[in-house]
């Protein structure tokens, strides 16, 4: 009983503490201007694509719809696909010369297959600034000249302008939201963008735009080839190099769709949430920390404790505010805190799980 007081007490307190270290964070979030002067000098628009028939076109329509770009490419690689996303890519080039289609066959050994198509895309690439965009994700018609604005004024290296995530079926909703939850609630993030420290660092390559001469200095994709979160560890070796960067607010430039319901979103959790903390043991103080927060505390509230009721509350309000930030849906799947975390910790030891066992698998190719 003392142990269990004693862990309900401390979790509580760290609910608290981080979810006012949330609210500080969304202030400070880096927020791009809606009304973006035009971009100076060439861009290079980046889309590594495999079995992308589906979501390519609307993806391709919003890089073409993009303002204030002068001057831009779209070089898109398809990576061996086995469906049409080749042709679809060569119905938009022979509409618009901006776009280019590069074939690959495929990942050479030692690299992965995104890491790959990123590598073959900046090496096509002719623009001072790159902007990768994953196939699934629709830009506003401002979002590039609005990304690359925000990387030149605040004198950055690197800038993830962090899509709204669009969550539709439960598992989705439990899961997705909990992305920008976690960096707004554990990650002091003007800190981190000049920290070389790899636990400050946050990122995402679903909107990814860099500096290219920081990009080639870091040893671009090359350099993080084998990588599953290669979008951090991107940004990580830009930092080692004296590079600075991080997340900033995409909410109004982007949308994503990564995952349609449970199957999907299992899948692509699986195949990659073991490399997030970097060892088994620290994913295991991870999960650990994350349970004694966010589960001991409702299970406590459950049995009548009033401490235990505040520390539910407090991750509520985080996670309430984090999808108010960011364009999530707040209520009633706040309310849920302690499912979506207790959801994460099972893929995460099914990942571990797999790993371990050789079967991590992510759209026909083995990891």
């Amino acid at each position: 009983m003392r142990v269990w007081r004693a862990l309900t007490w401390a979790g509580s307190a760290s609910a608290v503490a981080l979810t006012v270290h949330s609210l500080l964070n969304a202030r400070g979030l880096r927020v791009p201007v809606l009304d973006p002067p035009p971009a100076p000098g060439r861009v290079s628009v980046l889309v590594p694509a495999r079995d992308e028939e589906v979501d390519l076109p609307a993806c391709l329509t919003s890089l073409l719809d993009q303002v204030q770009v002068p001057d831009y490419e779209v070089v898109v690689v398809d990576d061996a696909s086995t469906d049409r996303t080749a042709e679809v890519v060569e119905a938009f080039a022979a509409a618009d010369p901006r776009v280019r289609l590069v074939r690959s066959a495929g990942p050479p050994p030692g690299w992965l297959g995104k890491t790959s198509a990123c590598e073959r895309a900046a090496g096509q690439a002719t623009g001072g600034v790159l902007v990768f965009v994953d196939a699934d994700v629709v830009l506003a018609p401002h979002a590039v000249a609005a990304a690359v604005d925000l990387l030149r004024r605040a004198g950055l290296d690197v800038v993830c302008p962090y899509p709204r995530q669009l969550a539709l079926t439960w598992s989705e909703r439990l899961v997705q939201p909990l992305l920008q939850w976690s960096w707004l609630t554990t990650l002091p993030l003007r800190a981190a963008e000049v920290s070389p420290r790899p636990s400050l660092t946050a990122a995402n390559g679903q909107f990814l735009v860099v500096d290219a001469a920081a990009y080639h200095r870091a040893g671009g994709h090359g350099g993080v080839r084998a990588e599953v979160l290669d979008d951090l560890a991107l940004l990580r070796a830009v930092k080692a190099v004296g590079g600075r960067g991080g997340v900033t607010d995409g909410t109004t430039l982007a949308t994503c769709r990564m995952y349609d319901g449970w199957g999907d979103l299992r899948a692509g959790y699986v195949k990659s949430l073991w490399s997030a903390f970097g060892s088994a043991p620290a994913a295991a103080v991870v999960g650990a920390g994350l349970a004694v927060t966010y589960l001991v505390p409702p299970a406590a509230a459950l049995t009548g404790s009033p401490v235990g009721a505040v520390g539910y509350l407090a991750g509520v309000v985080g996670r309430y505010a984090a999808a108010e930030r960011t364009g999530g849906r707040s209520v009633p799947d706040a309310f849920w805190h302690p499912v979506s975390v207790a959801l994460l910790l099972g893929l995460l030891g099914d990942s571990w799980r797999r790993r371990r066992r050789g079967g991590l698998v992510w759209k026909g190719r083995s990891l």
